[in-house]
């Protein structure tokens, strides 16, 4: 046994060993690196030796991201050696640029190919056989049908372009129900057919959790319960609509309530069984054993990522492959059919339904020149990265960037005044953005840091925020799905094309007369409405209105407290719309966007503007009744609020985000 070898059990327990100068064999993981603070003024890290030995298992994950950052900054002088079976040579993601020295031929210390493992008999070679799937897709159809649900629920041209965009991308034509079913066909007839006979045993691969769920019921009803299993990631929960100590509904399973609106016909047995595989790793081992198990009825395992990696079971022949897949990810998968099994077993075999084949020769090939070329490469965004810095600073002159919180980035969105403004400043942060990330985990960036983190949170505040456009996709993306599905048809699954170009992005193209149809309207004054009404509330909220952009304007009001008397006010114009169905504000606008522009005035703080926007777009992507009576629709409301007050470092104002909730709440 090796001596002095000591497991770390804690982050702390890390940085306490290093700083300590612990002369041991520590045997860790690099999520322990995590609690970690750099400093960029100490450039001796935690321990400065230069005779420390770094060891990196699986060197081509998490290396590139902020945990492999801030061990080379815990470590600065130490060696590290990198061990993977598939090192990646693109120019974002480098195993070369991270672990090779310039003095080692080709930047590696000792290489064992594909080729070689092959020749010496230890693996099988590996045979591809696209069967790739033909579609047939009704555009004209989709396109109609769907402009008609964008009328149906008001949408602006940004959601409409949102939700088509979302939806024709090219996961849900690969999980369109015609097409599973008929790869489910093909699988089954040629499983029957060329696997059983020679009594191995198969992997499917799909596009997520979801086709998981449709393939197994698939399978499962043509060739029988006991030889299938369905192994994957789990959320927590469970499928019983339990209570909690007020008597009220606790929120299931996600997945659960997620395959319920998706039509998904999940067992409940079923589901709890797939929970267990995934959090009890004796029970995950004991499927497997059954599955390496000749003389066990189990002959396929449906998965989307696990398995794929590290697990060894040469009994398994054949895999039917219907992911995207490339580079590591795809080398690692298809070694999964490659292990000796005994003399039957000639060769592993990929039934390939999306013509990924096409990839593996890049991700086999190996030229020193080429990985050369992209450390220099490398090397030279080091070069431009100051120039890219200072072109985002230049956005911000004579600013104090040492203000914080919501103070400093009101300041900074005041540099940035206009819509053409911002989109310039994002576009030249999402280069500084992908120097960086490139770059990374290179110690050069160190002095860098201050500036790029600043950046980075301006960017984020003038970001719209993705929870939005998720609670409207939550809304109509099912929908839409369910369109593009019924105009979508098979027309056959064929081995006599190399690849199946589908352009899903262009399945939903608006014409020129649609994008110029939005209809000019004539927008009354709001406080002239409300006075005209006759009934004496809305008189008073008229009034409150009146005194309200006085106290603004007298600077009576800060600009928080100002949005909060706007939330309430907003609050109560829709309460009152509601409670006498008198409609002052158009069912296509907001009160709150309606109230702001009625009360703003020249010196208004953009930043205001911006969350005013953004709290309005959470009421239309959320507006349909009942969500209030369901614990699951409050949480989700709730942090896409939290979300969105973070954006402008406002998420510390409690009372700020009650009485935005409460607005949110009234408006359906």
């Amino acid at each position: 046994a090796v001596k002095n070898v000591t497991p770390v059990k804690s982050c702390k327990a890390l940085a306490q060993k290093l700083r300590r100068d612990s002369r041991q064999i520590l045997i860790t993981t690099i999520f322990k690196f995590n609690e970690i603070e750099i400093d960029t003024n100490n450039k001796d890290g935690l321990n400065s030796r230069d005779n420390i030995i770094v060891l990196v298992d699986e060197a081509h994950r998490t290396q590139e991201g902020d945990l492999g950052e801030k061990m080379r900054w815990a470590l600065p002088n130490a060696f590290f050696f990198g061990l993977t079976g598939t090192p990646i040579s693109g120019v974002e993601r480098n195993t070369f640029r991270l672990f090779g020295a310039p003095d080692d031929p080709g930047r590696y210390l000792n290489r064992y190919s594909y080729k070689q493992s092959i020749r010496d008999k230890a693996t099988l070679p590996v045979k591809f056989e696209p069967r790739l799937v033909e579609l047939r897709i009704d555009r004209e159809t989709i396109d109609h049908e769907f402009e008609e649900l964008a009328q149906q629920h008001n949408l602006s041209e940004d959601e409409k372009m949102y939700i088509s965009q979302r939806a024709g991308k090219l996961a849900h034509l690969l999980k369109a129900p015609k097409r599973i079913t008929a790869i489910a066909d093909d699988i089954a007839e040629h499983f029957q057919t060329h696997v059983m006979p020679k009594n191995f045993k198969s992997m499917v691969v799909v596009y997520d959790r979801d086709a998981v769920v449709q393939m197994y019921y698939l399978l499962r009803e043509r060739l029988g319960e006991n030889k299938i299993e369905a192994i994957m990631n789990i959320s927590p929960g469970t499928v019983e609509q339990e209570t909690d100590d007020n008597g009220k509904p606790k929120k299931m399973a996600s997945d659960w309530l997620k395959w319920q609106k998706l039509g998904l016909p999940v067992e409940k047995q079923d589901f709890k069984r797939w929970q267990e595989i995934d959090s009890r790793s004796e029970y995950q081992e004991q499927v497997l054993d059954r599955y390496r198990d000749a003389s066990d009825p189990l002959q396929i395992i449906i998965v989307t990522a696990k398995l794929l990696t590290g697990f060894d079971a040469p009994i398994c022949y054949c895999m039917y492959l219907d992911k995207p897949l490339r580079d590591h990810t795809l080398l690692q998968a298809m070694c999964r059919t490659n292990r000796l099994y005994n003399d039957a077993k000639k060769h592993g075999l990929i039934i390939d339904y999306l013509g990924v084949f096409e990839n593996v020769a890049k991700a086999l090939d190996y030229d020193p020149k080429e990985i050369e070329g992209v450390v220099e490469s490398i090397e030279a965004f080091k070069k431009l990265f100051p120039e890219a810095l200072q072109k985002c600073l230049d956005y911000f002159p004579g600013l104090d960037r040492t203000v914080e919180g919501y103070e400093g980035l009101i300041a900074a969105q005041d540099c940035l005044m206009g819509n053409d403004k911002k989109d310039a400043f994002a576009a030249q942060f999402n280069i500084l953005k992908r120097f960086w990330e490139t770059i990374t985990p290179d110690a050069y960036l160190n002095p860098f840091r201050k500036d790029y983190r600043w950046l980075a949170q301006v960017y984020e505040s003038i970001r719209p925020v993705g929870g939005i456009g998720s609670l409207l996709w939550e809304s109509l993306g099912p929908e839409t799905i369910k369109i593009i599905h019924e105009n979508t048809e098979i027309e056959r699954i064929r081995d006599d094309i190399d690849e199946l170009v589908m352009d899903a992005e262009a399945i939903f193209e608006l014409t020129e007369e649609e994008r110029q149809k939005k209809a000019k309207q004539l927008n009354l004054s709001l406080m002239a409405k409300i006075r005209g009404h006759g009934d004496p509330r809305f008189e008073e909220l008229g009034k409150r209105l009146e005194r309200l952009k006085e106290q603004y304007e007298a600077g009576v009001l800060n600009s928080i407290d100002w949005l909060k008397e706007l939330l309430d006010t907003a609050r109560e114009m829709v309460h009152l719309e509601n409670a006498t169905e008198e409609e002052i504000i158009p069912n296509e606008k907001q009160a709150l966007t309606e109230i702001f522009m009625e009360v703003k005035s020249d010196t208004t703080p953009q930043m205001i503007a911006n969350v005013v926007e953004d709290i309005d777009k959470i009421v239309k992507a959320t507006r349909f009744e009942g969500w209030q009576n369901t614990h699951s629709g409050q949480k989700e409301i709730k942090k896409v609020l939290r979300q969105t007050l973070f954006k402008y470092k406002l998420h510390k104002e409690q009372e700020l985000f009650e009485k935005a909730y409460g607005y949110i709440r009234e408006h359906y």
